[in-house]
């Protein structure tokens, strides 16, 4: 009877054995679509391909290890604002949509990065431009509630947007004016975010805001840019770019492990 209840004992402390082996490799795999503009897409970089912020994210966020395989996407347009985004106007949903397309048949999650709000900020040139901290927020809501609607199963983190040089004036037009509007799109993410988690829990998150004063006091992360107002900072240089791409990483992977 001892030699029958040793090997029953055995026996459990086998199988836990196993299944906790198997708990700590299974590992996440994901499919991830950023969108955003010319930041996202890597303007300025000797070679984006390897150099943009969301290539940067993805080596980061394999590095994880609880992490398995990571697909991107980099769907981000120069110039881009959130009218460009919004779903109705058909302009460049239909480019993320395309993207998101490409992993239909793939069992991974299916995430969106959403960084917009540097073009809306802007006092004349890009689209809509400037858009109100209001309007910007609603833009938002628009976008989310589309992909969700589309994709029920995936997950939206907005991103916070990076500082720029106050002199920034390059074929549109930012200075102080734009900085101060972009700042105010900050407590909009905020609120967006928010209201997901009321209605949608564990769908939507947001980046870390610390990116935007990070950047503000490191101005050696930025190209050196010639502009209307002398040199302006806009776009992060390739060390820049790696910085925001690990901003970006640690953001998607804290709210991805929120989630669980």
């Amino acid at each position: 009877m001892a030699i029958l209840k040793n090997s029953i004992l055995i026996l459990i402390l086998l199988v836990l054995h196993v299944s906790s082996v198997n708990a700590q490799s299974v590992k996440q795999n994901f499919n991830i679509v950023f969108i955003g503009n010319s930041i996202t897409h890597g303007s300025g970089l000797p070679d984006p391909e390897t150099q943009a912020p969301p290539v940067i994210a993805a080596q980061k966020l394999r590095a994880f290890k609880d992490i398995g395989t990571v697909q991107i996407s980099n769907v981000g347009r120069s110039g881009s604002t959130t009218l460009d985004w919004l779903p109705e106007n058909n302009k460049l949903f239909p480019t993320a949509r395309q993207a998101a397309g490409r992993y239909a048949t793939d069992s991974a999650t299916l995430l969106f990065s959403i960084v917009l709000g540097t073009n809306d900020s802007a006092i004349k040139g890009p689209h809509g431009a400037p858009v109100s901290p209001e309007d910007y927020h609603g833009n938002l809501i628009k976008i989310a509630d589309r992909l969700l609607a589309e994709y029920p199963k995936c997950k939206i983190i907005f991103q916070y947007p990076t500082w720029y040089s106050e002199n920034t004036y390059n074929t549109s037009k930012y200075l102080k004016e734009g900085l101060n509007r972009l700042q105010s799109y900050l407590p909009e993410i905020d609120a967006v975010v928010k209201s997901y988690k009321i209605s949608q829990p564990n769908t939507v998150f947001s980046g870390n805001k610390k990116v935007f004063a990070y950047f503000k006091k490191h101005r050696a992360l930025f190209q050196n840019e010639k502009g209307q107002q002398g040199i302006f900072n806009l776009h992060p240089n390739v060390e820049g770019a790696a910085e925001l791409g690990n901003f970006w990483a640690k953001a998607i992977y804290k709210a991805l492990e929120s989630a669980k």
